[in-house]
């Protein structure tokens, strides 16, 4: 592995001798999970996430709850059946 192109795009300046390390570990890792590669993982459906999750939320269902005139009827001021409210912008 060459880490000059991945120290360029980090905007890093490594001496060698830390540059050399840090290949060293790169490549320590990638030792590790290469023994990943030989695992069959033809017939396995991917998991969005390892636990049943269901979802417990209720169905959404559209109701009228209160009134436009309800509502507006403690607005300090309103216009044409909306809150009125001070101009902010010029």
């Amino acid at each position: 592995m060459n880490i000059q192109p991945y120290e360029a795009m980090a905007k890093l300046d490594l001496p060698e001798d830390e540059r050399r390390e840090l290949h060293n570990r790169a490549e320590a890792l990638l030792k590790t999970f290469s023994a990943l590669e030989s695992v069959d993982t033809d017939d396995v459906t991917p998991l969005t996430t390892p636990l049943e999750v269901e979802n417990v939320l209720r169905e959404d269902t559209a109701a009228k709850l209160i009134t436009r005139e309800a509502l507006l009827a403690n607005a300090p001021e309103q216009y044409d059946g909306y809150f009125q409210v001070p101009k902010t912008l010029d």
